[in-house]
């Protein structure tokens, strides 16, 4: 559902930098932000780099870009 918002200026500047850089559109990259400051904001022990790499694991996934784990040594009995 679109919503406007009033965003300052000085903002909406720093984003169209940002979404330039990483390819993405002013609204895309203000929703991408947004979507790491809510996960950052559930798991706060958790460092950027791995809410980062948890973005981008189900896109490789998608894409074929990784490979099923298969176990090479044989599981140790309890």
């Amino acid at each position: 559902m679109p919503t406007s918002v009033r965003l300052d200026d000085e903002f909406v500047s720093d984003v169209k930098v940002h979404a330039e850089a990483e390819m993405r559109s002013v609204p895309k990259q203000i929703e991408y932000w947004a979507k790491i400051g809510k996960i950052m904001t559930e798991n706060p022990d958790l460092p950027y780099s791995f809410v980062q790499e948890a973005l981008i694991a189900p896109e490789e996934v998608k894409l074929g870009k990784v490979k099923r784990y298969e176990r090479r040594t044989p599981r140790q009995s309890d």
